[in-house]
């Protein structure tokens, strides 16, 4: 892979890298906040030790490390995307399955180096769980 400066990107792989930059800043930080996830009243996930990842203008998101979620209730599936500034998601399902459930997890396990930090963390989609920040 070739080098890029902040705000270009490099070609590997057929996938365009993007280098987060003033146009699309990406930070990661440590929650100091307790942050715990459920599906109705099931803990699905809970932990002192989430990081916050905040890109550009959206709403930041919670990167719980895998050893605080109940991997018991996470079915991996077929689903996958793409994120220049991150690299290919993978997902997982919700189990019992349900209409809400499905595709509603999803984790870096080769991230961008820029986001390195979230290896080994899953996110959600906070409208398909409650995601409850405990200060």
């Amino acid at each position: 892979m070739r080098r890029a400066r902040a705000g270009l990107s490099a070609v590997m792989a057929d996938k365009t890298v993007k280098i987060p930059g003033p146009d699309h800043p990406i930070t990661v930080e440590k929650n100091p906040d307790r942050v715990v996830v459920k599906v109705g009243d099931q803990v699905i996930a809970d932990t002192r030790d989430a990081l916050s990842l905040q890109e550009a203008n959206y709403p930041a998101v919670q990167y719980i490390p895998r050893d605080d979620v109940d991997l018991t209730l996470l079915e991996r599936t077929e689903h996958q995307t793409y994120c220049p500034y991150k690299g290919d998601a993978s997902y997982y399902s919700l189990l019992p399955a349900g209409a809400d459930g499905e595709n509603a997890v999803w984790t870096y396990e080769q991230p961008y180096e820029a986001v390195a930090d979230i290896r080994d963390h899953v996110a959600f989609y906070p409208d398909k769980v409650s995601i409850e920040i405990i200060a």
